[in-house]
C-alpha cells in the first residue's frame, strides 16, 4: 500500500490526503516545495525533493500516479519516468488527458513492459470528503494492482470506481461524462435565467432551487451546489459572465462528429461557453449591422442603455 503521486495541486493534494487517511503510504512530489511541506504536516505525506527520489522510495513493482495538466506536461513527465522505471512498474494518469493520447502512451509503455492506467477522475474539490468517481482503463493485471488504492479514493470500497475497459477507455468515459456535465449545467442555467427574467412574479431563485432539491425529477448534485450558492448571492453581482472550457467538451463534440452521432445538447452547451468567452462580441456586432442594413433597425452604441 505504497505509491508515488506526482502533482499535488487541488485534486492531487486532496487525493494524496485521502489515500494517507485510508492507510496508504504516499510519497509525494510537486514543483512547489511549500505544497509538499503542507501535506507532510496536514496529511502525513512522505516528501520527495525530486521525481527520481520519489521513485527510489518505492519497492518493485512501483506505482506512480500522475495528477498533472494534460498535454505536454504529462507527456514530458511520462518520458522522464520511462528512464526511471522497470518492467512490471505502473504509471497511472489521473488527469484529463485525451483518450487518444492515453492509447498511444499505453502502447508505448507496454512495449517496455511498463503497465499503464488512464483514470478518469470526477469529484472536484469535494472528493476529499465524499470520495472520487473513478473510471479506469487498463489491462487486467494493472487494474488488480491499483485496485486497493481505488477502493480508498472512491466513496466506498465497493462502489464509485469501475474498470471500464482497456487502456483509453477510462479517459473516454470521463470525456463523455464531462460532455454530459456541460449539457446539464447549461440546462439549469437557461431555466434559472428564464425564472429570473419574469420580473412580475418576483421569484426567489434561492428558494426555488432549494425546493427542486426535494423530490423533484431534476434534483442532482449540480442543483445542490447551485442552490447553496444562490443562498449566499442570488444576484451574482461579483461574478463575470465568462465560462471557461477545459477541453473535454470540445473532444466530446469532435467524437460525436467522428461517429456521426447527433449530440446537439452537448455541442450547443460547448458553443454557449465559447460565446461567453467572446469579449469583443464581433459576431453580434455583425448581426446588428445586418439588421440595420436590410430593415433599418437601430444600431445601439457601446455605452447606450437597453
Amino acid at each position: 500500500m505504497k505509491l508515488c503521486m506526482i502533482g499535488l495541486g487541488k485534486m492531487g493534494g486532496n487525493m494524496a490526503t485521502r489515500l494517507c487517511r485510508g492507510g496508504a503510504t504516499v510519497v509525494g512530489y510537486d514543483r512547489s516545495r511549500d505544497v509538499v511541506n503542507r501535506l507532510v504536516l496536514d496529511a502525513g505525506l512522505t516528501p520527495a525533493s525530486s521525481v527520481a527520489q520519489a521513485i527510489g522510495e518505492l519497492a518493485s513493482p512501483r506505482i506512480v500516479w500522475l495528477m498533472l495538466p494534460s498535454g505536454a506536461v504529462t507527456e514530458n513527465q511520462i518520458a522522464e519516468l520511462v528512464l526511471l522505471l522497470q518492467p512490471g512498474d505502473i504509471i497511472v494518469d489521473g488527469g484529463n488527458s485525451n483518450y487518444h493520447d492515453s492509447q498511444r502512451r499505453g502502447a508505448m509503455l507496454a512495449g517496455k513492459g511498463i503497465g499503464f492506467m488512464d483514470a478518469g477522475t470526477s469529484g472536484g474539490i469535494w472528493g476529499l470528503e465524499n470520495g472520487y468517481c473513478l473510471m479506469v482503463g487498463a489491462e487486467s493485471w494493472v487494474a488488480t494492482a491499483v485496485a486497493p488504492f481505488l477502493r480508498i479514493l472512491a466513496p466506498a470500497p465497493d462502489r464509485g470506481w469501475l474498470h471500464v475497459g482497456p487502456v483509453g477507455a477510462g479517459h473516454f468515459v470521463k470525456m463523455i461524462h464531462n460532455g454530459v456535465e456541460y449539457g446539464m449545467m447549461q440546462a439549469l442555467a437557461e431555466g434559472l435565467t428564464l425564472l429570473q427574467g419574469k420580473q412580475e412574479f418576483a421569484l426567489d431563485l434561492a428558494k426555488i432551487t432549494a425546493l427542486w432539491r426535494e423530490g423533484s425529477v431534476i434534483r442532482s448534485w449540480l442543483l445542490d451546489l447551485t442552490a447553496q450558492a444562490l443562498q449566499t448571492d442570488a444576484r451574482l453581482d461579483g461574478i463575470a459572465p465568462y465560462v471557461a472550457d477545459s477541453g473535454e467538451g470540445r473532444w466530446t463534440a469532435v467524437e460525436a462528429i467522428d461517429q456521426g452521432i447527433a449530440a446537439p445538447v452537448l455541442s450547443l452547451a460547448l458553443q454557449m461557453r465559447f460565446q461567453s468567452q467572446d469579449e469583443d462580441g464581433y459576431g453580434f456586432k455583425l448581426l446588428s449591422l445586418m439588421r440595420n442594413a436590410f430593415g433599418g433597425h437601430d444600431i445601439r452604441g457601446p455605452h447606450e442603455d437597453a
